[in-house]
């Protein structure tokens, strides 16, 4: 069974993180099913286990501590994360983040972009007139097999805020959305295409 949550304000860092932790200790017991939780940040930065503090270039808005796999990471406003709490089914963790890599690919192809892998570097990319930009970030944790933490695809935040980190410690390139791209998309919309692509990837 999977839960949807859906939270139509904007949620601190700190409670959602919270909030993980808890259902994450709930499902390994066995007393909750797997959840689903739409939801959009106040700007902040979030720190995952790699990060350097060099990429650090800005402390504009909050910094918090993870928890997750990468590097540095903004979340705000126009920006949807999904964070994905769940009991793996195959213990592999590759395996696990093609699926999350898939899901996001797919949800953007229902919006006529292509979105695609780079190797080497984490995220989902878009490339425009001959320039690659990064639409879509990824990180997981994983405990007892049960996955947390989710994606976060850029509809329509103020990629300004990005400037303040070097996104998960990539310079080179940068960041886009899909208001960039010139697509006007209501976020329940990319809401409800997240979730059927998120089943028809994943399984119900």
């Amino acid at each position: 069974m999977l839960q949807i949550i859906k939270s139509n304000e904007l949620v601190d860092y700190e409670s959602a993180l919270g909030f993980m932790e808890h259902r994450v200790d709930e499902i390994i017991a066995g007393r909750a099913e797997d959840c689903l939780w739409f939801l959009e940040h106040p700007p902040l930065y979030t720190s995952g286990t790699s990060a350097k503090s060099a990429d650090l270039l800005s402390n504009q808005f909050p910094v918090y501590k993870a928890g997750r796999g990468g590097e540095y990471t903004y979340h705000g406003p126009g920006q949807r994360v999904v964070y994905v709490m769940r009991k793996l089914p195959v213990h592999d963790l590759r395996a696990y983040v093609q699926q999350l890599e898939q899901w996001i690919i797919n949800t953007l192809a229902r919006l006529d972009v292509t979105g695609e892998r780079r190797e080497g570097r984490i995220g989902i990319w878009v490339e425009r007139n001959g320039v690659e930009a990064k639409i879509a970030a990824l990180g997981i944790r994983v405990r007892k097999w049960v996955a947390y933490h989710g994606i976060a695809l850029n509809v329509a935040p103020d990629l300004a805020h990005f400037k303040g980190i070097v996104p998960c410690g990539i310079s080179e390139f940068g960041v886009t959305s899909l208001e960039k791209l010139g697509l006007e998309v209501d976020m329940d919309k990319v809401d409800d295409i997240l979730l059927d692509e998120f089943m028809k990837v994943f399984g119900k």
